[in-house]
């Protein structure tokens, strides 16, 4: 599904997530922090964007009566995912240099995407924006398996009770970390517990993935519905940066009570109204193409797995001459990591897409995802 709605939503993400890493190399100075200190939402917006795309995958099947097939959906998945993981998992595991922090975890919690439930994060940094893709690979194992379950017993009725609950359960369950860590070490001395117990686990994170399956349960099973509601696609659109400005507002301190118990839902509410205005071809967003936003939203997995090391690298070149020179300076490491990122996509990413369509055998009939 290629909407120039959803490729800049996706650009935009990659772009804010950079802008908010630049903290690796001390920051793009005051002018900049207004942008780069919320930049961490760009994870959540491809959350959004994650569960809205695959669950339209994966449901689009159920709803035509076809049965799943687990083994051509997690093999696709594969030959998307791994090929650039792999290269620059043994790219940070060979060459230290590149790091981006001095301590890294061990290569098993990578290759089991275990490292955002298991992570040191206060001696392990190096890689650690991993954790988001294995939020993803959780979403892909569990997904086809509970959609298959709920499209066979549950009503429409009763996939919004359990959206409802999965929310109200998330609402408690951080609060309840929240509360019992700030009582043991309310400063953080001992472990950076907010990353640890609160910020990389899926469990804690499953608000945007939700928002993004729910808009494709509506796009799929309502189909009439949601071409109707499409036409007010614009009002969307603003009522969505509206719920932005509640969420940016709760989570103005970021690791505070208020943010991580009732912002998380907020902000995949907001970002969920985005992503219907994207998907909507004859909306304002879903109308616009901003040059270079497509090429950027195809690279910016490439572009999140190397960014942080290159960042590093210039750092070590050009550091003390970038300091304090803000935009100059994010061109700069920008530029750098859309280097690496570009010769990731069409040296392992591309190649990888073209491996996928001639190993794996045509979809059987009746038998898709």
């Amino acid at each position: 599904m290629r909407l120039p709605g959803l490729d800049l939503l996706r650009a935009i993400a990659i772009v804010w997530v950079m802008l908010f890493h630049s903290f690796v190399v001390g920051g793009l100075g005051p002018d900049w922090s207004w942008l780069s200190r919320y930049g961490w939402m760009g994870v959540d917006l491809f959350f959004v964007l994650s569960g809205f795309l695959i669950g339209s995958q994966v449901l689009q099947s159920l709803a035509a009566g076809k049965r799943l097939d687990y083994r051509h959906f997690y093999l696709r998945r594969a030959f998307r995912i791994l090929p650039a993981f792999l290269v620059v998992l043994l790219i940070y595991l060979v060459v230290p240099g590149l790091r981006e922090a001095p301590g890294m975890a061990p290569a098993w919690m990578f290759l089991t995407f275990t490292l955002n439930l298991l992570i040191d994060y206060g001696h392990t940094a190096a890689f650690s924006h991993a954790w988001s893709l294995c939020v993803e690979e959780h979403f892909y194992l569990v997904f086809p398996l509970l959609a298959a379950m709920l499209a066979r017993w549950a009503s429409w009725r009763g996939l919004a009770a359990l959206a409802v609950a999965v929310v109200l359960a998330g609402i408690a369950l951080r609060a309840g970390i929240w509360l019992h860590n700030h009582a043991l070490d309310p400063d953080m001395a001992t472990r950076n517990w907010f990353v640890e117990d609160l910020y990389f686990p899926t469990w804690n994170r499953l608000d945007g993935l939700l928002a993004g399956v729910l808009l494709a349960s509506w796009r799929t099973w309502r189909p009439a519905a949601w071409q109707r509601a499409q036409r007010h696609a614009n009002a969307a659109l603003l009522a969505g940066l509206a719920v932005m400005v509640v969420a940016l507002w709760l989570f103005r301190d970021r690791v505070g009570l208020l943010g991580n118990a009732v912002g998380w839902p907020v902000l995949a509410l907001g970002m969920g109204l985005l992503v219907f205005a994207g998907a909507a071809p004859r909306g304002w967003m879903g109308r616009l193409r901003v040059p270079l936003a497509g090429w950027l939203a195809a690279i910016s997995y490439s572009l999140y797995l190397v960014h942080k090391a290159m960042y590093h690298l210039v750092q070590q070149q050009l550091g003390p001459w970038l300091e304090g020179r803000g935009l100059l300076a994010f061109l700069v490491y920008g530029a750098a990591a859309l280097a690496a990122a570009a010769a990731l996509h069409y040296a392992v990413e591309r190649p990888g897409l073209r491996w996928r369509s001639r190993w794996i055998s045509p979809r059987p009939a009746g038998a898709t995802v």
